[in-house]
């Protein structure tokens, strides 16, 4: 079977790696599931999961409404990100920002409130050792930026704009050794890290029941659903988070459950050369995920 996936991912012109997991036995279907990987907006899950625990334990106001500066904006291609002025949203808001629409503006000021540390000292008191935060979403992006010779990351995109072929082909082969995208220096995690984080997050042991809870149900309104849930058809039900970089990695997580109430955690992840295509890719990430499903339930898992 894993033959097979190779295949699947080799047709859609990327490298694939994957940890499906059944959380009726904890029986597995891994391609490469401990190998470090780039987990690009995957981390949100991560973050969400500490904010929500913070609320519910009283450490911080869900409620409380927060200012995001339009000067302080963290870039991307959604969401707060994208606003010109000046916003208003309370923690748990922005919670639901970061996990349905990928939001990075509202990750970041998440991520500020309760530390990069924190979030790290769950992954290790979580039994996730392959699993790093390095830095926010800004100072990843600006680094990327920094990489390929601009100052940051929006310098990197003014000069993208009036840049020949020649130097966007160059800047692409720079871009390939860029920190951000070398699981050994920047934020790095494993399939099989992710798959048992879903795991604990849907048994209630990642944290107080309340918050586990809570990411799921948010999980589950992600709004692209072209991954992992291209794989499957109602009434099958899709809980996940997606993350892509550059062109290049393009992941997705979630919780695959089936009628008769048998659930699996997927994390797959994928990596390909700068302008491959995104369809057959993400395409790919739900075909593999179900093959694996499909290899569990034929073994009873």
């Amino acid at each position: 079977m894993t033959d097979g996936i190779e295949e699947v991912f080799g047709r859609a012109g990327c490298e694939g790696a994957l940890c499906v997991q059944s959380l009726a036995d904890g029986t597995t279907f891994c391609l490469r599931a401990g190998e470090p990987v780039v987990p690009a907006s995957v981390v949100k899950v991560q973050i969400a999961l500490e904010v929500e625990s913070w609320f519910a334990d009283g450490r911080l106001d869900p409620r409380e409404r927060v200012a995001l500066r339009a000067a302080d904006r963290t870039p991307g291609p959604v969401g707060v990100s994208l606003f010109e002025d000046d916003a208003v949203l309370s923690w748990r808001d922005m919670v639901v920002m970061a996990l349905t629409v990928s939001d990075n503006h509202t990750t970041d000021a998440l991520l500020r409130r309760v530390g990069v540390d924190a979030v790290n000292a769950t992954a290790a008191r979580l039994g996730l050792t392959r699993t790093v935060l390095v830095s926010d979403l800004r100072t990843m992006l600006d680094s990327i930026g920094q990489d390929i010779g601009c100052t940051g990351w929006n310098d990197s995109v003014t000069w993208a704009a009036g840049a020949s072929a020649d130097a966007l082909a160059r800047a692409d082969e720079q871009l390939l050794a860029s920190r951000a995208l070398d699981p050994l220096q920047g934020t790095r995690t494993t399939p099989r890290d992710m798959a048992n984080l879903l795991r604990l997050i849907w048994t209630d042991q990642a944290g107080p029941a309340a918050a586990c809870e809570r990411v799921r149900t948010v999980m589950a309104k992600q709004l692209t659903r072209h991954r992992i849930a291209s794989g499957f058809r109602l009434p099958v039900r899709v809980a996940v988070k997606s993350g892509s970089l550059v062109g290049v990695v393009r992941n997705e997580i979630g919780v695959i459950s089936h009628p008769d109430g048998r659930r699996y955690a997927a994390a797959v992840f994928t990596r390909s050369p700068p302008g491959s295509d995104d369809v057959a890719i993400s395409s790919a990430i739900g075909a593999a995920t179900a093959l694996a499903v499909a290899a569990l339930r034929e073994d009873g898992g």
